[in-house]
């Protein structure tokens, strides 16, 4: 091929000469083969690719098509069943409620009902008229320890950074959850003045206590108790996990660190902000009901709770032991699946690390009532939901509320670019490009979301009185049937059978699939 270039080249610039004297219009071809040339020139003596070295000019051609594979999959060669991680009809019934279009389908289902793993609600004769059933149903979160309780909408915005979003999303999120009457939780990464423009707000507060942070990296109670007692926040949570990268810590690549990113999470620019994989305000379960009652007090009294996506099961045991030990209580436990996203994370780690979010959900629900703690705590779950049939499947597995991150991006405009954490997120959307972000007019996207929350909510309420359910708290375990294989279906109560309540105070009460971890779990220690 490099002779061949060679070839090309000589051959080019003679033909090129002679027309030039021909005639003086053919000079243009100069333009289109000299650049060209020159280009082939340098991928010849260039060392680090490879095929371009072997293949000079038709070597980049291959490249080309390599950056073009995500974008010629998605529209030319995907079916609307294909799409990774959320296929077009998952995409499309988002963009269909955020836009107030028409978001039924004709001629029956695409799914494949007998294929293992398919779920459906197992309905009821008796269904209940729609209008009996309450369309924005509230959830109170406040344990009896907590002054200022929370009424929750039962769909909300999940963690999601400014930095990791634009300015932009993060103003028509915000506009959207304050029309709706939502919640919008900040992720990670601080508490920006974009938080507080008229939405309630849950301040996530990770392990690099960003926005309540010491110059060391260390807790702010200092910054914390500004920042907490502001009216627009209405809730606490401690991170713990992400389902992306649950012990990992979060990434936000220096590209997409401007001067007020590094302000606001109170850092210096110029590197990746990675944030630790474990907390420093404490060390053991104990500890963290120490941390718990200092963020109360530090709050006035808002709602305490953490996100946690569920590895050892002994160390989540561990923490209900030293509930049970301190009577201290979290108010809300933020369950986060395996199958979470982000921007930016390790394959391996979105992969291969964390449990997935129906089985957490369970763990989890069982774990409380074990401890009879439940009734002092509400589950909120995230990770790939999208439609009111999730909301209504987690529920089934002792949800009391949902929490959707990439959702809310497919109502902003996302476009699934695959393109997070580049910060060339084509929408506007995952960047701190101005020139990208000015396409996001938060004013029309806020309506989007607002629109698509209360859609969302209205199909899960329907779906819901189409089982004879008038109230979320009545969805249980039988409520939802999955195939196990082409000839055997279970509901989740078959699946997931739950555990008697206080059974996981004493030893001897404990069921056997529990000893082990029960065994393991210390207050004293994760």
């Amino acid at each position: 091929m490099r002779k061949a270039f060679l070839v090309f080249t000589i051959t080019s610039l003679a033909i090129v000469g002679l027309l030039y004297y021909v005639n003086w219009k053919f000079l243009f071809l100069l333009l289109i083969l000299v650049p060209l040339i020159l280009l082939g020139i340098y991928d010849m003596f260039q060392s680090k690719r490879t095929i371009r070295r072997n293949f000079p000019l038709l070597g980049r051609l291959r490249y080309l098509l390599e950056s073009m594979g995500p974008e010629m999959r998605q529209y030319f060669i995907e079916t609307d069943l294909e799409g990774k991680p959320f296929n077009r009809l998952q995409r499309n019934i988002v963009y269909q409620r955020s836009k107030k279009e028409n978001d039924t389908n004709p001629f029956g289902t695409q799914l494949d009902v007998y294929k293992e793993g398919y779920e459906w609600i197992n309905h009821s004769i008796r269904a209940i008229p729609f209008v009996e059933v309450d369309e924005n149903p509230r959830v109170r979160i406040g344990s009896s320890q907590c002054e200022k309780p929370y009424e929750a909408s039962l769909f909300n915005i999940s963690a999601m950074s400014y930095g990791s979003l634009s300015k932009n999303a993060i103003l028509a999120l915000n506009a959207g959850a304050q029309q709706g009457g939502f919640y919008h939780n900040t992720g990670e990464g601080g508490l920006s003045k974009y938080h507080l423009t008229g939405g309630d707000v849950v301040w996530n507060i990770g392990t690099g206590y960003f926005s309540c942070r010491n110059e060391d990296g260390t807790f702010s109670y200092d910054a914390f108790t500004i920042r907490a007692n502001y009216d627009a926040v209405k809730m606490i949570e401690i991170k713990f996990s992400q389902g992306a990268k649950p012990g990992h810590g979060g990434i936000l690549p220096k590209e997409k660190v401007t001067d007020e990113i590094a302000e606001i999470r109170l850092v210096s620019k110029g590197h990746d902000i990675l944030s630790p994989p474990s907390h420093s305000a404490f060390t053991t379960p104990l500890e963290l009901m120490d941390f718990v009652k200092l963020l109360r007090k530090g709050s006035g009294g808002k709602p305490i709770g953490m996100k946690i996506c569920i590895g050892n099961k002994s160390e989540f045991l561990s923490i209900c032991k030293a509930m049970v030990e301190t009577k201290t209580y979290l108010d809300f436990i933020t369950v986060d699946g395996g199958e979470g996203g982000t921007g930016a994370a390790p394959q391996e780690y979105s992969d291969h690390v964390g449990m997935p979010l129906r089985d957490a959900l369970a763990f989890v629900y069982d774990a409380l009532n074990g401890f009879d703690l439940k009734d002092q705590i509400k589950i909120i779950c995230s990770g790939k939901v999208i439609t009111g049939f999730d909301i209504i499947r987690n529920l089934s597995l002792g949800a009391d509320l949902c929490n959707s991150a990439r959702g809310m991006m497919f109502a902003l405009g996302c476009i699934q670019a695959l393109e997070c954490h580049a910060n060339t997120c084509p929408t506007g959307v995952a960047t701190q490009d101005p020139e990208l972000m000015k396409g996001l007019v938060p004013e029309e996207k806020s309506v989007r979301v607002a629109r698509y929350q209360h859609e969302t909510v209205k199909s899960a309420m329907d779906l819901m009185a189409s089982a004879g359910i008038k109230h979320p708290d009545d969805v249980d375990r039988t409520v939802v049937s999955t195939r196990v294989d082409r000839t055997k279906v279970q509901t989740f109560y078959e699946i997931y059978p739950e555990l008697d309540k206080g059974c996981l105070l004493y030893e001897s009460t404990v069921p056997k699939e529990f000893l082990y971890f029960w065994k393991k779990a210390s207050a004293a220690k994760f």
